[in-house]
């Protein structure tokens, strides 16, 4: 299954699910990565970590680890 560390620039896709054993699993879903919303990947570090992504009309960097645990359709 795909996650959203493996967007590619500018793709948008929809969050099918958060990986409830992350460790920051909560954290996650707190700042407004919630299933059934939609995300857009703006931005990447120079080494790809972190990534700025759009959620909800807002811009929020996240480590690339982070990312990992949410899965996208």
């Amino acid at each position: 299954m795909r996650t959203a560390a493996d967007l590619n620039f500018g793709e948008r896709v929809v969050i099918q699910d958060i990986d409830s054993n992350h460790p920051s699993c909560i954290r996650i879903l707190e700042i407004g990565f919630t299933p059934g919303q939609e995300i857009e990947l703006i931005n990447k570090s120079f080494f790809n970590d972190p990534l700025a992504f759009s959620v909800r009309g807002t811009l929020i960097a996240i480590r690339k680890e982070e990312a990992s645990c949410i899965q996208i359709s």
